[in-house]
């Protein structure tokens, strides 16, 4: 991470009129990974992967879709500080937000196995499979939005 460094934000390209299959297949890829989520645990592990990634433009999307879904300000406010939050979120939220950072940054090239285990308690193995895909996908999106300098604001969530 690079601090003091300002981008000029525009976007590099369009990656979706320059790599359309690509784009179609993270499209088909973010469907799948969402399927048998929790809407509101969906967007809260999309908006702390995106803070980890520094996606402005995948932040304001995914804060949109939450607020869109009745997210609660609190909760959002207080995401980058989950374990700090008290009991703002349950138990298996603070697993799902913990396997999300712990896959998001690979400290030392792996997720510790106390942070699999704890998840593992939440959630049956077909649904951690789903969270471990939603967290993959968002990473994935994040590095493009971030790569290609994606500009946020004008997303509108579809209500």
């Amino acid at each position: 991470m690079t601090t003091g460094t300002s981008h000029a934000h525009g976007p590099r390209m369009q990656f979706a009129k320059a790599a359309p299959e690509v784009y179609k297949a993270m499209i088909t890829l973010d469907a799948a990974a969402r399927k048998g989520v929790d809407p509101t645990l969906a967007e809260l592990v999309k908006v702390r992967a995106s803070q980890l990634n520094h996606c402005a433009f995948c932040i304001d999307m995914h804060t949109k879709d939450a607020r869109a879904a009745g997210e609660s300000e609190d909760r959002l406010y207080l995401l980058n500080a989950w374990e700090e939050a008290g009991d703002l979120y349950t138990e298996k939220e603070r697993a799902a937000l913990a396997l999300t950072e712990a896959v998001t940054v690979l400290t030392d090239g792996f997720v510790p196995d106390e942070v699999y285990e704890r998840a593992a308690k939440h959630f049956e193995e077909r649904e951690l499979a789903q969270v471990i895909a939603l967290i993959l996908t968002i990473n994935a999106w994040n590095r493009i939005g971030v790569t290609t300098r994606m500009v946020p604001g004008a997303y509108k969530p579809n209500v």
